[in-house]
């Protein structure tokens, strides 16, 4: 059974008006939602802490700050736009306190609700709107009459407005220009989780090194390494995008269309698959969560161990060599984190 897409048509705008939009956080999310809301016409306040260096950018975008104890105040619709990590903390010190029956906790992916690092009060409203996108996009699309996709959920509802609300923010900050469909806490959480560990992360890097390494391996120079397995795969991600991946195997050649249909499958087969199958489990059971959680607080060693064995993998070294040389690349910054949190 296919979900429901809701559009503009489907989202009312007047379940936001009148109501101040707190938007706790100013990084790659909060910042898009804060100024997307302001141009659709939302009163927001954008909470920070007093010595946050974004305090002066937010300011300058044309947006009120103050500090996050008083957004949480004033705000009728608190959005919490701050990593997972880092919400517990400020939630429980900046946000509960002003969580008074009627208001809205609005939050942009499921992790801290569905494993139950912050628990509201069952008085509050508790949605969820998760653009699609990093927040540059979903400023950038925006900006431009369009919008990027979303899930939203509603995970409390004592007011019985939680859904509309959902789907007015959703409306406001653009995305239900291209589509927006209902979920739970749950499934976004799981399935976001399983996507960045198993195919968006996790595996699109794996994958590229494992390739890289096999070639140098075999005595082939690393800039052909790198080109063929990471450089060039901007181009078929961009197709695939833009066409699917039947559309992208309709623009590539018959060669590589033959190799994509009869090598793929051996490189990705069933036991790929069954580690998939366990990766997902861990967290649906909620052990990913608690191996995550449990790193966090004691200091995050494996953590910086792991990234500085990637930071050092012979793939840095020549890309950066390599980019450099590629002059409309020089001043380019990668794009802000994918932090909805």
């Amino acid at each position: 059974m296919s979900a429901r897409i809701y559009t503009d048509r489907d989202a009312d705008l007047e379940f936001l008006r009148g109501k101040t939009c707190a938007v706790i956080g100013y990084g790659a999310q909060g910042r898009a939602h804060a100024l997307n809301l302001k141009d659709s016409g939302m009163r927001v306040l954008v909470g920070l802490p007093p010595r946050s260096k974004s305090r002066r950018i937010a300011r300058a975008q044309g947006l009120e700050v103050v500090c996050t104890t008083d957004a949480a105040g004033h705000g009728q619709i608190i959005f919490l736009a701050v990593p997972d990590t880092q919400m517990p903390a400020i939630y429980e010190k900046e946000i509960a306190p002003s969580l008074s029956a009627g208001k809205t906790l609005l939050l942009a992916h499921g992790f801290a609700i569905f494993y139950r690092t912050i628990v509201p009060p069952k008085d509050v409203d508790v949605i969820m709107v998760a653009p699609k996108g990093l927040g540059p996009m979903v400023r950038r699309e925006f900006v431009h009459g369009r919008g990027v996709p979303a899930l939203f959920a509603v995970s409390q509802n004592p007011t019985k407005r939680g859904k509309k609300t959902a789907l007015a923010w959703a409306k406001a900050i653009g995305c239900t220009r291209a589509g927006v469909i209902e979920t739970t806490f749950r499934d976004e959480t799981e399935t976001d989780l399983f996507g960045e560990q198993a195919v968006l992360c996790g595996g699109v890097s794996a994958l590229v090194r494992a390739g890289f390494e096999t070639l140098v391996r075999a005595g082939y120079a690393p800039e052909l390494a790198y080109f063929e397995c990471l450089h060039e795969l901007k181009f078929i991600v961009d197709l695939i995008h833009e066409a699917g991946i039947d559309g992208m195997r309709s623009l590539i050649s018959e060669t590589a269309k033959w190799g994509d249909l009869s090598v793929g499958p051996r490189i990705i087969d069933r036991a790929v698959q069954n580690k998939m199958e366990t990766v997902l489990e861990e967290i649906h059971s909620g052990k990913f969560a608690r191996n995550w959680l449990r790193e966090t607080k004691s200091g995050r060693k494996r953590y910086a161990k792991l990234l500085t064995e990637s930071r050092d993998h012979p793939i840095e070294k020549v890309g950066a060599r390599l980019r450099g040389l590629m002059s409309w690349n020089a001043k380019a910054k990668p794009a802000a984190r994918r932090d909805r949190k």
